[in-house]
Parts: C-alpha cells; structure tokens; sequence
C-alpha cells in the first residue's frame, strides 16, 4: 500500500510527459492548423481539367495523410478565382495574413499563378503550381516559396514539337490564346521547330475564352502549313479542335497540334474530331495498374478520369505533407529544403526532384489520340507514342533565367 503513491506519481509523471511532447509537436504547426487553399477556375475556361478536380485531388490526398500532420488537424480552403489575378492575388493576401493558410496549390492560369507565387514570396508562405504553365515560373519569375510541380510550356513544345518536326511536320501555323500563357507557349515551341529545322509561316491570335473560331481557322487553312499549333488551352482547344473539323480541314495535308492538352479536351470533343492529335502529357490514367488504381478512386468520386492537373495535386499536397512531417514542422524554409531533398516516387511520378528553381522533373508522355475503332472503353483515349526523359523533358538548368541557380 506504501508503494501506491510512488506509483501513481510515476503515472502521473509519464501523463505528463506525453502531454508535454504532444504540445511541443502541436507548437510546431503554426496556430495549429495546417491551412491548404486550392485557388483554381471553377466555372471558366479552366474549370474542366482544374476546378472541382482539383479541389476533390486535394481532399482525397489529405483523407489518405489521416487528416491531421504532427497532431494537428488539416483544413482545405477554396477559391474560384474566375481567372482574375488580382481576385487571386487580393484572396491569397487574405489567406496569408486573416485565415493563416500556410501553403496555396492548383493555381490554373499563368497570371494567376504569377501573382500568388509573387503573395507567397512577400508573405513567407509556399505555393505549389499545378494548372499554370508559364515558364517564367522557374526563370526570371521564381521565388524560393515556389513550386512548379506538373507541366510547364518548355516541356509540352519539346515533346510534341520535337516528334513533329522529326515525323515530316515541318511547317506551321498558330492559334495563340492572346495572354501571358499563349504567348509563352508559342514563343517556346517556335524555338524547337526553328531549332529542329522547320519554319513558322504565320500565327492568329484569339482572346481568351473564345467561342468563334472560325476566322483564325480559315487564316490557318489558307497558309497551308502542315501543323496548326493549338497555343490555348481548356475549352479554347475544345472549340478551336470543333472549328478544324466544321471547316474541312483535311488530315492528309494539315494536322493539329495539341500544345496543352487534357484528357478533359479530348473527352469533351470526342474522339471522331480529336482522332490522330498528337500531344504531350505528365500523366495518364490508364498508364499502368498503379495510375488506374488511383484514377478509379477520383473517378468513383467524380464522375470522370483525372488530367495531369488534378492528379499533380494529390501528388503534390502528400509531397508537402510528407515533408512537414520529416520536418517536424510547417515553417515554409524547413518543409521546402526538405521536399526538395526527397524524390518523388508515387503513381504521379518515378524518382521526380525539385530543382534550386523551383521546377519538378520527371518524365513526360508523347501521346496520339485513338480512332473510334482503336478505344475499347470508356476514357481509352490514348496510345503512348514514347516517353521524354525527365532530364530532356524540362528546360536544362544551365538555361535557366532563375537567380536562385548557382552559375558555373
């Protein structure tokens, strides 16, 4: 009976312990929660192959984390930046500095992405960009708090353009959505066929969200190149792939090109009017037993497969969690050096790396659109034509414009 109090103190000692550790862990989450806003287009131009997706890839990747990092919960928050950035960059400062969210991801449109990587920067948070591909992003435009995770404008132009060129395509015409993303995408796919030994005769371009197409398919009919670049993307390629078929053009003396193209694109034009494009892809559900597995999930919850967009999201927000996790910590420098000290290996990507730019490397996908007669089910879109080595898919360091890079 003497010995109780001894043994009640021991207990009572060791409550106390683990309670003290646990509140030196939670004191390592900020305010302690962990905050992830998903800033994507809901209900524009973008809205297929982020939106929605995008938000759902996000939650799926936080519910298999366990909902909580270093016993602290984790919270999505949301936003339609209706492809505004200054909606995007006025939100993202109200994350930052009211709701305390410690890290934004999706980021669909390169303006937008461009704006919050610049708010995350100035506020000392992270960004991680999924839907934009600009490669300002990991050039003149980068920032230790980024992450340009899924594709970018170098790495679609290099694969496609490169196998086009190579293949007898050796001349071309753009259709160029006039802002920042169709731009740059147009002036990185001219450098490859110019260096690959083709020619561009001529370009048009078109705004944003454009819903008649017709005129810039006919200037594109009538210059007689042999590949119609689409520079645009979202349901612009949707109306700019229908405008190809209405006005005749003939696949035996003009081909399109997809620059930035999804599965959302292709499913939305189907397969008689997309049959035979040619583009280049970060991923693809039906690639192997470990993508379908995956792909099958978001399905059950949404209806439709995944782009590389949403998928890039879930990869992304586990890449992040993981790494506050090794960290011990959400402070944004410790969870960024330590993710881009950990390969990235999961259904997204094999041994993929963040770069002292910012920019994830890994292996890109040449991909043809299948006939009619070639799909046997549902979402069979695609025959891989070849894989682009990571280390020839992204634009090579020692050509970066990036002031984080250490020149030789």
């Amino acid at each position: 009976m003497q010995r109780l109090p001894w043994r009640t103190g021991a207990i009572g000692l060791a409550v106390l312990a683990l309670a003290t550790a646990a509140q030196a862990q939670g004191d390592a989450i900020s305010d302690g929660v962990v905050r992830i806003g998903v800033s994507t287009d809901m209900s524009g131009v973008l809205s297929e192959l982020s939106g929605r997706g995008s938000v759902m890839a996000v939650k799926m990747a936080v519910e298999d984390f366990g909902g909580q990092v270093l016993g602290r919960p984790i919270e999505v928050l949301e936003l339609d930046h209706q492809n505004k950035a200054d909606i995007a960059a006025n939100k993202a400062r109200e994350w930052f500095d009211v709701q305390k969210v410690d890290m934004i991801t999706d980021l669909t449109n390169s303006a937008v992405a461009l704006a919050v990587s610049d708010m995350a920067k100035q506020k000392n948070r992270i960004a991680i960009i999924n839907g934009a591909g600009s490669t300002r992003l990991t050039n003149d435009s980068c920032s230790p708090n980024s992450v340009h995770y899924a594709w970018d404008t170098y790495a679609m132009a290099n694969g496609t353009a490169k196998a086009i060129v190579k293949n007898g395509g050796n001349t071309w015409y753009f259709l160029t959505a006039d802002y920042a993303f169709g731009q740059q995408i147009e002036r990185d796919v001219t450098e490859v066929v110019v260096a690959s030994g083709g020619k561009v005769v001529g370009s048009s371009r078109h705004p944003f969200n454009a819903s008649d197409f017709s005129s810039f398919m006919l200037a594109a009919k009538s210059s007689g190149a042999k590949i119609i670049g689409l520079a645009n993307g979202g349901s612009d390629t949707i109306n700019a792939i229908k405008s190809a078929q209405e006005f005749g053009i003939d696949p035996a003396k003009q081909n399109l090109a997809g620059l930035a193209v999804f599965i959302t694109d292709i499913h939305g034009v189907g397969l008689k009017a997309a049959q035979g494009v040619m583009l280049t892809e970060a991923f693809y559900w039906d690639s192997n037993d470990e993508t379908r597995k995956w792909s099958r999930r978001y399905f059950d919850r949404m209806k439709k497969m995944p782009t590389a967009i949403q998928a890039a999201n879930y990869s992304s927000t586990m890449h992040y969690l993981r790494a506050i996790k090794d960290a011990g910590t959400d402070a944004p420098q410790a969870v960024m050096a330590k993710m881009k000290a950990t390969p990235i290996n999961d259904f997204f990507a094999k041994n993929g790396r963040i770069r002292e730019d910012g920019r994830m490397v890994h292996d890109m996908y040449l991909e043809q659109v299948k006939t009619p007669a070639e799909s046997k089910y549902p979402w069979d879109y695609y025959k891989r034509l070849a894989t682009i080595p990571a280390n020839e898919a992204f634009q090579p360091l020692e050509k970066s414009g990036c002031s984080l890079v250490k020149k030789s």
